[in-house]
């Protein structure tokens, strides 16, 4: 098994719903992301997955949240566009986009800030 992972990022807006803080007023991130995905083989060039494609995919849907408001997107109204919620976004996203019989994205990782972040993973 083959472990690969890619580092990018976006900056956008968001307030967190529910909550009470500071954090419930408009401010913004630059999130930076990691993606993790598995291979169970190599291809004929030794590659599990060729890193433009999957720092192709990622940037493609990471430029739908670039500059822009997160509460209003589809995926965030009704729920906080917190760094979990985020996570979880960019994963099911990216699975429907890459998953195959020997690729399988295993964790996405956001980070909000340089000392925290939130991934999601299922088991």
């Amino acid at each position: 098994m083959y472990k690969l992972k890619i580092l990018t990022s976006f900056a956008a807006a968001h307030n967190l719903v529910h909550y009470q803080g500071d954090c419930e007023n408009l401010h913004g991130h630059n999130w930076k992301v990691e993606v993790t995905v598995t291979a169970r083989e190599l291809d004929k060039s030794g590659l599990g997955i060729d890193f433009k494609i999957l720092k192709s995919e990622t940037n493609t849907l990471l430029k739908t949240l670039d500059h822009k408001y997160l509460n209003e997107l589809s995926p965030f109204v009704g729920l906080s566009p917190s760094s979990e919620n985020i996570s979880r976004y960019v994963y099911d996203e990216l699975s429907r986009r890459l998953n195959t019989d020997n690729i399988k994205v295993v964790m996405v990782t956001v980070w909000e800030s340089d000392m925290a972040c939130a991934s999601y993973y299922e088991e």
